[in-house]
């Protein structure tokens, strides 16, 4: 069994509640355990403008599943909570997020045959939408590639105070 780090995050619609149902329907798959989940922080959007806040968490997972299994799995959640996917524009309001951001401490880049992932996620060291939750769940994870815990790379961030708990959990 191998260990993952997902970010799950809504930003349109019932935001808890696509939260809620995408750990619901990842936790039915007899391939994935959760091991333990966040709180649920509203954030500010990073990256585009939208007046629509997100609702984020982190779940740490036991997976039989390969990375690139994995990430199918998340694509496929996505799509049946109604994700619409726009590649040329950029970042967009979306009904559910879910950004693998660590699996283990593999380092992967596959980004050919129609395949994008890259672990540990690119940006998950900037995004206090992603630490914070982390700092809640594994603060003492060491990031891959950095050679950091997550405490140590939350430390560092520019902008800590743009996350506020949402005050759910489940």
């Amino acid at each position: 069994m191998s260990i993952a780090y997902l970010s799950l995050g809504s930003n349109l619609g019932d935001r808890v509640g696509f939260v809620q149902q995408a750990t619901s329907l990842l936790s039915g798959d007899e391939k994935i355990k959760i091991v333990s989940t966040s709180s649920f922080y509203e954030t500010e959007p990073w990256n585009f403008k939208t007046d629509n806040w997100f609702v984020n968490a982190v779940l740490i997972i036991s997976t039989t599943y390969y990375p690139e299994e994995l990430l199918k799995v998340c694509r496929r959640v996505e799509n049946q909570l109604g994700r619409k996917r726009n590649d040329e524009s950029g970042y967009n309001d979306r009904t559910i997020d879910i950004d693998i951001l660590f699996y283990d401490d593999k380092i992967i880049d596959e980004r050919e045959n129609g395949i994008d992932l890259i672990i540990p996620h690119p940006h998950a060291h900037e995004r206090a939408f992603v630490l914070v939750p982390m700092l809640e769940v594994a603060p003492a994870y060491v990031h891959p590639v950095l050679k950091k815990t997550i405490s140590d790379i939350y430390d560092e961030i520019d902008d800590p105070e743009s996350v506020c708990l949402y005050g759910t959990r489940f």
